[in-house]
């Protein structure tokens, strides 16, 4: 074969090649908001989204970038038809071009997506449901409203911080819906780099509660990103949950633009901790008390 017949049918396969890839890679984004499409219930569109979304873009990606290394291997058809140095020099710089692109679209969906993810995984977690059976609008139970309707296998999985569990009900017909969620497998956003790649590593319990103080526990995170470290306190309520059936569920945060306070305290050792409250309230009143 000499060097016309060869660089004919590499150039023909590499404009297949970029013809086929760019429309897989179409394909697979527009399967993928199909079938984000086609989950009407908002936890199993956030299931799907949770599960799928960065793997089935990473694949897009990947699609196209190949589709441009071959476009790149292109260069120069129909007007080259000898072998020489410039094939290899083009051949190599489609494969440093790929690489590259490759490498920041997975940096991007590895570390700068799951921040717009976890937006939207918030917003479908919490957006209004609807009781089927009535229309009525439902509620969403507090932790503490929660934990009677959940059973103590339920409740054992929360403790372990390996699911978390969120209770709707319909207060005028009693009917109540209960939606699972991934517990520490979800990650937050990490105070140093700004990436949502901090996860809990360990839990651990340093007060008990007696029947009159609450217990506390610390949640120990690492950012996979940066290697940071912090420590989060968290009360243990004294309360059963025979106790709540006693009480009227009026649950209600004042401020409704704050989700969640976050409060760091520098030492004059040079110490940080962290600390996160559902509530202005919550957060005035510990300060209220920190020693």
């Amino acid at each position: 074969m000499n060097d016309a017949a060869f660089l004919d049918g590499w150039h023909y396969a590499m404009l297949v090649g970029v013809i086929l890839l760019s429309i897989l890679g179409v394909l697979m984004y527009i399967y993928h908001k199909v079938k984000v499409a086609s989950k009407k219930d908002p936890h199993q569109r956030y299931d799907y989204i949770n599960l799928n979304e960065i793997r089935n873009y990473k694949i897009a990606t990947a699609c196209f970038g190949l589709a441009g290394m071959c476009a790149v291997n292109m260069y120069g058809m129909g007007s080259v038809h000898e072998l020489g140095v410039w094939f290899l020099v083009r051949f190599f710089m489609s494969i440093a071009g790929g690489t590259l692109v490759g490498y920041i679209s997975y940096l991007i969906l590895e570390y700068y997506y799951p921040a717009r993810l976890n937006r939207k995984l918030k917003k479908l977690r919490y957006q209004s449901r609807v009781n089927p059976k009535t229309g009525n609008t439902m509620r969403l139970l507090s932790e503490d409203e929660e934990d009677v309707h959940l059973d103590e296998g339920m409740l054992a999985e929360e403790k372990v911080f390996s699911v978390d569990y969120d209770v709707w009900i319909d207060e005028k017909t009693g009917d109540v819906k209960i939606e699972k969620y991934p517990g520490k497998l979800q990650a937050v956003q990490c105070n140093s780099c700004g990436f949502y790649t901090m996860r809990i590593v360990r839990e651990e319990v340093t007060q008990q509660p007696d029947g009159k103080n609450p217990g506390e526990l610390v949640k120990y995170y690492e950012c996979s990103y940066c290697k940071s470290v912090r420590a989060t306190s968290f009360k243990i309520s004294t309360k059963e949950a025979d106790d709540y059936k006693k009480e009227r569920m009026n649950f209600k945060n004042k401020n409704k633009s704050v989700d969640l306070v976050k409060l760091e305290i520098h030492t004059v050792l040079g110490e940080r901790k962290h600390y996160e409250f559902q509530n202005i309230d919550q957060a005035r009143k510990f300060l209220g008390e920190y020693e």
